[in-house]
């Protein structure tokens, strides 16, 4: 080895450590730790304590804020529903304009392809505003959402069967905005 690779490797090695004070006995070390230890148990009673309180506050803030959230959404939706129910009730008459016209004949062809347009545009705007047309001839009758102002006998027909439907129907989820008007063979 040369003279710089010795001194190299004399300052790459370390020094040597002092070597650590003699520890204390163990004796000396135990009876400190025991009078610690019971302080400090009592201490950490005192903190699980307190933590389980705390745990105990926030799971009942995140359940009260979970509440608060559901029921601000319902109350949206809600409204919304609402909103989208009042404006329906004054398109209905249009609606109804609409279904007469397409039941009378006409010898104008384009006239009646037009209204068949409008009233096609109308039903798919009603559907993606969430609104269901029911009232169809054939349905079994139901008192929650059809109105029966007329009975008659027929044979033919089942018993609680609609024979002809007046107005359709239309509801938005679970909420009626009109009954169906009908007339109902016993």
């Amino acid at each position: 080895m040369t003279e710089e690779e010795k001194t190299v490797v004399t300052e790459e090695t370390p020094a040597p450590q002092e070597e650590a004070p003699a520890q204390e006995p163990a004796a000396e070390q135990a009876e400190p730790k025991k009078k610690r230890g019971k302080k400090s148990d009592k201490e950490l009673e005192e903190l699980r304590g307190q933590l389980a309180a705390e745990q105990d506050k926030y799971l009942r803030m995140a359940a009260e804020y979970d509440n608060y959230r559901k029921r601000s959404m319902k109350e949206k939706d809600h409204i919304y529903n609402d909103g989208v129910a009042d404006t329906l009730t004054k398109f209905l008459p249009i609606y109804d304009n609409l279904e007469r016209a397409l039941q009378q004949q006409t010898a104008d062809e384009a006239y009646k392809k037009g209204v068949e347009m409008i009233m096609t545009a109308m039903k798919e705007t009603l559907t993606k505003c969430g609104v269901t047309v029911f009232g169809e001839v054939g349905e079994v009758f139901d008192p929650a959402i059809h109105n029966a102002v007329m009975h008659v006998e027929n044979e033919s027909l089942e018993e609680n069967t609609i024979e002809t439907v007046f107005q359709k129907g239309f509801r938005i989820g679970e909420k009626v905005v009109r009954f169906a008007m009908v007339r109902v063979a016993n």
